[in-house]
């Protein structure tokens, strides 16, 4: 199976003057986990997740204050559609990360993350045998 097959493509894309609230607001109504960060003035796509927003939040920074763009990972990842999910999986367990940006032909055009590969894979184990 490819990342285009377990991939998301409802992209939730922010700026980086977002405060952290309006971003964590952005993503718990659109039911994900990571939003992209387009700062045309850092040069690209960044990825704000919300491991980002608890750790902001743990070191008592306030998420009506903080920004977008000073909790954003801009040395992102990048999958491509055709990687298979065996590829992604790898590329999150060396990274220790839990999603992709996902580009095809420099355009992002959906994230994968960790629950997509579950998802994927789950209905094609077989049950455990009852005890």
């Amino acid at each position: 199976m490819l990342v285009r097959d377990a991939m998301s493509t409802v992209v939730l894309t922010i700026g980086p003057a977002h405060t952290l609230r309006q971003a964590a607001a952005l993503m718990s109504a659109r039911r994900v986990g990571a939003a992209l960060v387009h700062d045309p003035d850092a040069g690209g796509i960044g990825i704000l997740t919300e491991r980002d927003i608890l750790n902001s939040v743990a070191q008592g920074q306030d998420p009506d204050t903080e920004r977008t763009h000073a909790h954003t990972t801009n040395d992102v990842v990048f999958a491509a559609p055709t990687w298979t999910l065996e590829e992604a999986a790898a590329a999150m367990a060396h990274g220790g990360f839990r999603h992709l940006v996902v580009l095809d032909r420099e355009e992002a055009v959906g994230i994968v993350s960790v629950r997509d590969i579950i998802r994927c894979w789950a209905p094609l184990r077989q049950p455990a045998p009852a005890l």
